[in-house]
């Protein structure tokens, strides 16, 4: 490794002003939204592909670790900085650069906020699914990297699923294009659903194509509250086998609304064991039909109260405790630890009981939100990092959280991704078969392992 030259002559090549090495720059680029934190040597910022092929050749000539950043929005540590790397900041490239009416395809650089993306395409009447909680921070190029979800995706998806093409730079410098703008493409090995969900470990993309759908004509949204976890659970099950298939269904139990309620007064109750936050979408008589439906079923199956929201500012009531629950758990802790392990939907109740035990069995407060739709669960870990025992307790619950999940016939991550959290678990998942063909596929890409090293599978090391 030779950081020090690889520096230079990304200097000498991109100019001065597209790399940065002042202290108080490197400090910015030290975190994402996880609690690791790595100071890196520099930060490039490219502006186009022909930056990005600069610095990975600069980087493949000296060896020297490139970490791609979007947003910096990752609870995993996907985007934190290696040791004697350089930040690749990807927020300049952020042009839309064609929304492709006749195609149903929007053509982006990675760089373009998720939030912008939608507004753009709505306003020609189409609609763009995948919705992370961050939407309003993070890109389209990290959302890529780690495949993000979000609350409609029950309905309509994840990430993975609008994905037509890519052109990425690999490791060498040189441009490879997967896809395009049909639909239907089975020439050879998928590159681009390898690609998605891959976490920067295997090259870094500078342009997408995504599929989009016609924007639903009407929404609705409801509140449900329930006594009980069991029938809460009940009534998802209930409304989906009556064959509606809502927009999202979101859990939150009793200690999130809690934590929102003392936080942003939106009117959760601070009694209720569960509320699901419903919406269904679509045209305007099916919705308004299935809304009342929905809540027909919810107080069949025990709830207590079905608050339907009338117009959009009482829905956007509803949505705003749930969007601000991150933040509002904040007010409450000094870190946190936030997870995404992800089980089948008959399993939900049984996951939500076993994570509220481990925190009962490690003294630690564990707040949860779900995409009840699709299994995905957020146990949200409070803690203080400056408490070395208390920090040992959370490093436990978190192991036997994973064991769980995958017990119960999930998985590791269900919208986050691998990074660095979640690394150590890839061999309970994969066994050593999966984890060879992991490093394989890692190495085929990247054999001089420069690209987010140390993310997702570890090359030449144990996994810790």
């Amino acid at each position: 490794m030779d950081s020090v030259n690889a520096i230079r002559e990304l200097k000498a090549t991109l100019g001065e002003h597209k790399v940065l090495t002042a202290k108080e720059d490197l400090i910015c680029y030290s975190y994402d939204s996880s609690p690791y934190i790595c100071q890196p040597l520099a930060v490039a910022v490219p502006e186009n592909r022909e930056d990005v092929q600069a610095i990975l050749k600069a980087a493949s000539k000296y060896q020297t670790p490139v970490i791609p950043r979007g947003g910096g929005t990752s609870l995993a540590g996907g985007s934190v900085p290696s040791e004697g790397s350089i930040v690749i900041d990807m927020s300049r490239m952020n042009r839309i650069l064609e929304i492709d009416t006749k195609n149903l395809v929007a053509v982006v650089q990675p760089g373009v906020i998720t939030a912008d993306l939608h507004r753009a395409v709505e306003a020609q009447g189409l609609f763009y699914p995948p919705d992370p909680q961050s939407m309003n921070m993070c890109t389209i190029g990290g959302n890529i990297a780690t495949n993000a979800g979000g609350p409609k995706c029950f309905k309509y998806g994840v990430t993975k699923d609008y994905v037509l093409g890519l052109e990425f730079v690999l490791a060498d410098g040189r441009v490879l294009r997967t896809g395009g703008k049909t639909i239907k493409n089975v020439s050879g090995y998928d590159l681009t659903r390898l690609f998605v969900g891959s976490e920067g470990t295997l090259g870094i993309i500078t342009e997408i194509i995504l599929r989009l759908i016609p924007l639903p004509q009407a929404k609705r949204t409801a509140l449900a509250l329930f006594n009980t976890l069991e029938e809460g659970a009940a009534a998802v099950s209930g409304i989906i086998e009556r064959r509606i298939v809502p927009t999202t269904l979101e859990l939150m139990d009793q200690d999130n609304m809690t934590l929102i309620e003392k936080a942003k007064h939106v009117g959760f109750p601070t009694d209720a064991e569960a509320g699901i936050l419903i919406e269904v979408d679509g045209k305007t008589r099916e919705v308004d039909e299935d809304i009342v439906r929905v809540a027909e079923i919810c107080k069949e199956f025990g709830a207590r109260e079905v608050r339907i929201a009338q117009t959009p500012e009482e829905a956007a009531a509803l949505w705003a405790g749930r969007k601000a629950s991150f933040g509002c758990l904040t007010h409450s802790t000094r870190s946190i630890f936030t997870e995404d392990a992800t089980v089948p939907r008959s399993e939900l109740v049984n996951a939500v009981r076993e994570f509220k035990a481990l925190g009962k069995k490690y003294n630690l407060r564990i707040p949860i939100l779900g995409h009840t739709g699709d299994g995905n669960l957020h146990p949200s870990i409070l803690f203080d990092e400056r408490d070395s025992e208390e920090v040992a307790r959370v490093e436990k619950c978190v192991d036997e959280m994973f064991a769980l999940a995958l017990k119960l016939g999930g998985t590791l991550s269900g919208e986050h991704g691998i990074g660095i959290a979640k690394r150590k678990y890839i061999p309970w998942e994969f066994g050593e078969t999966g984890l060879e063909v992991l490093r394989n596929i890692k190495k085929a890409f990247d054999p001089l392992n420069i690209l987010n090293p140390g993310k997702v599978v570890l090359l030449g090391e144990a996994h810790e």
